[in-house]
């Protein structure tokens, strides 16, 4: 049953990106891919797409719990609340792909995405934290922490962007390391939203991945952040969470420094075909790789920062198993 979810899932987002690109170039929906010699045009809000192959794969999971007996113990309230969230998560990066935003309207707004998450009070308040023990978080949870979280990893997942697969190949190992430890600990709610993520994600992957014929767009990024944190706050996998948002963390960090630029962050091509990082940088943590690493393709950057993102992913689970 579980893997029916990722199959149906891949099969709407593949066969809906190869609808989708011909009807966002026609519509002008295009982006220019800056890692590329001649810069070229590339059709932008792919993440559309993924968006609706993980609302089907959800939507088979309500249905086969609703008509097949026992074949998902889902919490249905739970599971619906992180759906619509996710949605109203995707209706911001809409409006920024197609009309743009302010940077911090950008932040704030998915904290408005949430409110499902809060009406429900999803998530348990009590969370063991390393070296202090179990702390009660009461009403500081749903209200505060629940909020923060999903805006805070919406926004991070939008910020580390911008190169082909970078986006999907780190996120789908975030979603499989957060999906191992949802298995391991029987909690299905939290693995029917990953498995429908991961599903989704390898769709579209197909489109995104080196040399891309589609981006995400910020609808795709921001969606996969709000994909994350959900199953991390349904699935009582905050710590988890946190390991898993490290690189991520680093790169805003970095970003932070230099004021959050909106231009600059991708780097500079050379005639040897590696990219290095601009005299000003770095200002992000791709760009720390490549002042590392004095130039390297843009292929290889990737492949370097979803292993970074693997070892993440790899000291969760251990630590999760440990426990």
């Amino acid at each position: 049953m579980f893997y029916l979810i990722a199959a149906v899932a891949f099969g709407v987002t593949a066969a809906g990106t190869a609808i989708l690109l011909p009807l966002l170039r026609a519509a002008g929906m295009v982006g220019r891919d800056r890692n590329k010699p001649d810069e070229p045009e590339i059709p932008e809000m792919g993440g559309l797409s993924l968006v609706a192959g993980f609302g089907a794969g959800v939507l088979l999971a309500i249905a086969l719990e609703a008509f097949v007996p026992r074949a998902l113990p889902v919490d249905f309230t739970a599971l619906l609340a992180g759906l619509a969230t996710v949605l109203l998560t995707t209706l911001i990066g809409v409006v920024d792909d197609l009309l743009g935003m302010r940077q911090l309207v950008k932040a704030l707004l998915p904290i408005v995405a949430a409110l499902p998450l809060v009406a429900v009070r999803a998530g348990h308040a009590t969370m063991t934290i390393p070296l202090i023990g179990q702390v009660d978080f009461g009403l500081l949870y749903p209200l505060v922490l629940v909020p923060l979280g999903v805006t805070g990893a919406a926004n991070a997942v939008n910020m580390l962007a911008g190169f082909n697969g970078l986006e999907l190949g780190a996120g789908l190992v975030a979603m499989g390391a957060l999906a191992a430890i949802a298995a391991s600990r029987g909690q299905v709610t939290a693995l029917v939203l990953l498995l429908a993520g991961i599903g989704g994600s390898l769709g579209l992957l197909l489109f995104n991945w080196y040399p891309a014929r589609v981006f995400v767009g910020d609808v795709g990024t921001l969606s996969l952040g709000a994909i994350l944190a959900t199953a991390c706050i349904v699935g009582d996998m905050e710590l988890a969470g946190v390991i898993i948002i490290l690189p991520y963390g680093l790169d805003f960090l970095l970003k932070a420094a230099h004021g959050f630029p909106s231009t600059g962050w991708w780097g500079v091509l050379g005639e040897d075909g590696r990219l290095r990082c601009p005299p000003h940088g770095p200002v992000s943590l791709p760009q720390l790789v490549m002042k590392l690493a004095g130039g390297i393709r843009e292929r290889t950057l990737v492949l370097v920062l979803v292993g970074c993102e693997a070892l993440c992913g790899a000291a969760a689970i251990a630590l999760y198993l440990a426990r």
